[in-house]
């Protein structure tokens, strides 16, 4: 089985305007209101590929209630774990001419939630994914990836980072399975601009050499790189088309890599599959479909 975790999972209301004019009352062309959180992300696209999932993490009053309701209407499953006397996160996104997004802070998460959940992450098994992805609340420590990585580490479960900074970098000492920063991300954790897929491999390279399994590098309209385990150097390039909404890619991505690593055990196939997710839900108002990605699969 498959388990997200999403700390600060988020309502996401989306507005749609042909421009965005700051100090003026405008109306909407178009509203959405969808559930959001990068973990999140990752459940529903792995449910649209029909591949069995959890998704872990915290709700909190009638913000939360709604998250979990909209995702079981996507039939995602959920174990989230309830705080009191607080609201999860609203999050309003304009997509204009630019895209805009302020983000809310989110619930306060003590001590005790935080054992909660590893004690739920103590259940895995032997061969289940984690995913631990995104940010994480002002309450929490940047350590608690680590924790939650020391919690399952002799249980030979497959780690799937994608974060930044300590969150990432203090999680490589458990060799996770998979890490997944995108360029600028790379760039950042060795003080470097990261352009190129040759520039990708060598700071990637030093990632897989701090103890990742696989480095999977996302560039946006590039495409990716991939370094196994077997020290194997891949790049696909992202298939061309408009970009209509680019929220969510990066956790498509990592979605659709799981789900090609399960269903073909083939790690360039894997790659291919991640792309094909990211791009889809590029090209899309929403995160990608199944039938989206294999159309862009089926022609990589």
């Amino acid at each position: 089985m498959i388990y997200t975790v999403t700390f600060n999972p988020a309502l996401d209301y989306i507005l749609e305007l042909d421009k965005l004019e700051v100090g003026k009352i405008q109306k909407s062309k178009s509203e959405l209101i969808l559930p959001g959180g990068k973990g999140i992300n990752v459940s529903i696209v792995l449910t649209n590929l029909e591949i069995g999932n959890v998704a872990l993490g915290f709700k909190a009053g009638f913000v939360g209630e709604e998250i979990e309701r909209l995702l079981r209407n996507m039939r995602v499953e959920t174990d989230f774990i309830k705080i009191e006397n607080s609201n999860s996160r609203i999050n309003v996104k304009v997509s204009a001419n630019e895209e805009t997004a302020i983000n809310a802070n989110g619930p306060e998460i003590t001590e005790e939630k935080v054992s909660e959940l590893l004690e739920k992450l103590k259940n895995l098994n032997e061969n289940d994914f984690l995913v631990l992805s995104g940010s994480i609340p002002k309450s929490l420590k940047d350590d608690i990836y680590e924790k939650i990585c020391n919690t399952v580490r002799t249980k030979n479960v497959k780690i799937v980072v994608d974060a930044t900074k300590n969150l990432l970098v203090q999680s490589l000492k458990y060799n996770p399975f998979l890490i997944k920063p995108n360029n600028e991300e790379l760039g950042e954790i060795f003080g470097v601009d990261i352009h190129t897929k040759e520039d990708a491999y060598v700071y990637g390279r030093k990632l897989k050499e701090m103890g990742a399994k696989n480095v999977l590098v996302s560039m946006g309209k590039i495409g990716a790189v991939l370094i196994d385990e077997n020290n194997n150097e891949y790049f696909v390039k992202s298939p061309e088309g408009k970009r209509v909404n680019t929220v969510g890619s990066g956790d498509s991505m990592v979605a659709g890599f799981i789900a090609g690593y399960i269903k073909f055990n083939d790690y360039e196939k894997a790659l291919k599959m991640g792309v094909s997710a990211g791009t889809a839900s590029a090209l899309s108002k929403y995160l990608a479909k199944k039938e989206e990605v294999y159309n862009l699969f089926d022609n990589l």
